[in-house]
């Protein structure tokens, strides 16, 4: 097997020294900075010193440098700046070795003011980076190996076609056990006697919020078996309301179809000892949460603006399987809004297109925040009134009106409060009142954004958003 040598890009990815005065981000990222801006935003610079940063990478840093010319607005740029090198920038707590494999790189990348490292979270920052890999020389990504979930795995091999990487360490053995839990979490509530059978999983605590614990002493909600996989809770951290969670399967049957792909490339390579049968497991799996999607993720419902007979089929949110569904969108990815966005369809499926238009309307979607400051998705974790920027990168990823992209980014842009940074969540009717200034998943995604319209729509990276 001709294996590609897994080297940084991220050219000298190299970890800096941090001095002992450097601050704290946690509150760095809460005051602003010189210089500013020049644009009526005047925008703060918040990027630690180079001293500072937990990563440094001559390849981000020419990026930055080349995007001058790309990005007219002041205020825009500055945003870009300020954001797309957040991660590397911020959240790199420590990089080492595996203590039984000095070949295996490892690394903690915390989620920002949250210091902690989520598989989702971690992942998601490191993907706002493959736009900058090359087939001949890809980084040794220390989180693919867990992230089958979030696609990085399917997402690191289509960008570099290093097969060679996955044969090593552990990463079959997780492919393994991530089948093993997730078919566990197919099972319905009830037996063939309507016995009740044993929970896969529970989660049970005290709290005063009602969607941080499940109900049914922890097992959540009854479900009838489908196709689908359960999910507890949801990528912002609410508990379901009906178990099967559509966008989160959308996901997964996507990364777990990609993911087939490097078994079967490494079954044709021969060097590694891979289990039989394997990658065909995979894609029947995959197919099957499909054909569970397509048959009970479909709901119809009436037409929007209309005189209530008319009807027409969109994307629930979640099912159960008995009929119930959740006829909503929550901003955090995965999200029926981002389907596209990880590959699970294109943009312009007209399941999807229905969808989306009831998701951006506020007549449609209880959770779409209108008002004169930012209109976007929000979701139960922030509450009512509260959008996130991460749902207006989500639509500007997956539009192709100008007008549209253009109106996000104009909001995007003034609704930092004067920080230029993403934040979690914004109140849409007052950009003084917002949640989590450090939130580095949005922050990447912002950046990644960036770079998809630099291709796609670079006439509008030339516009004036003042």
């Amino acid at each position: 097997m001709k294996t590609t040598r897994a080297r940084v890009l991220l050219a000298g990815l190299l970890p800096s020294v941090a001095a002992q005065s450097c601050p704290d981000y946690s509150d760095y990222s809460k005051s602003r900075h010189e210089p500013f801006s020049s644009g009526k935003h005047a925008l703060s610079s918040m990027r630690p010193a180079a001293d500072c940063r937990t990563f440094n990478s001559t390849t981000v840093e020419t990026l930055l440098a080349n995007m001058t010319e790309v990005i007219s607005d002041p205020d825009l740029y500055r945003l870009f700046e300020n954001t797309y090198p957040n991660t590397l920038d911020t959240t790199v707590r420590w990089r080492g070795h595996a203590a039984d494999n000095p070949d295996e790189e490892l690394a903690f990348l915390i989620t920002g003011d949250i210091d902690a490292m989520w598989l989702r979270d971690s992942a998601n920052q490191l993907q706002s980076y493959l736009p900058l890999l090359e087939p001949d020389a890809a980084p040794n990504d220390p989180t693919s190996i867990a992230s089958l979930y979030r696609g990085l795995s399917a997402s690191y091999y289509e960008a570099t076609h290093d097969a060679g990487f996955f044969a090593r360490f552990a990463w079959l053995r997780a492919i393994r056990t991530l089948l093993d839990t997730t078919k566990s979490m197919t099972a319905g509530t009830y037996g063939p006697a309507g016995e009740v059978l044993p929970p896969p999983y529970s989660f049970t605590r005290l709290t005063t919020r009602a969607t941080e614990t499940l109900l049914n002493d922890g097992v959540g909600a009854p479900v009838r078996r489908t196709g689908m996989v359960r999910s507890a809770f949801r990528p912002s951290d609410d508990a379901t309301t009906y178990p099967f969670l559509v966008p989160a399967n959308m996901l997964f049957a996507r990364a777990l179809a990609g993911a087939g792909l490097i078994v079967s490339a490494l079954e044709e390579d021969g060097e590694v000892e891979v289990p039989e049968g394997l990658a065909k497991e995979m894609a029947g799996f995959s197919a099957e949460v499909r054909a569970a999607i397509v048959r009970y993720g479909v709901v119809t419902v009436p037409v929007l603006g209309g005189n209530g007979t008319e009807t027409e089929t969109v994307y629930a949110y979640e099912v159960d399987g008995y009929g119930s569904a959740a006829i909503m969108d929550d901003a955090n990815v995965p999200s029926l809004l981002a389907a596209p966005v990880f590959g699970y369809l294109g943009s312009i499926d007209p399941v999807y297109q229905r969808t989306r238009k009831r998701l951006l309307s506020a007549e449609g979607n209880p959770y779409f925040m209108a008002g004169k400051v930012i209109n976007a998705i929000g979701g139960p974790h922030a509450g009512p009134g509260m959008a996130w920027p991460m749902a207006s990168v989500v639509r500007i990823l997956t539009s192709e009106d100008d007008e549209e992209i253009e109106v996000a980014l104009r909001e995007l842009v003034a609704s930092t409060d004067g920080l230029g940074l993403i934040h979690e969540s914004i109140n849409s009717n007052d950009a003084t009142k917002w949640t989590r200034q450090w939130f580095s998943w949005a922050n990447g995604l912002f950046g990644q954004m960036i770079l998809d319209l630099r291709f796609r729509k670079p006439h509008i990276l030339q516009k004036s958003f003042q």
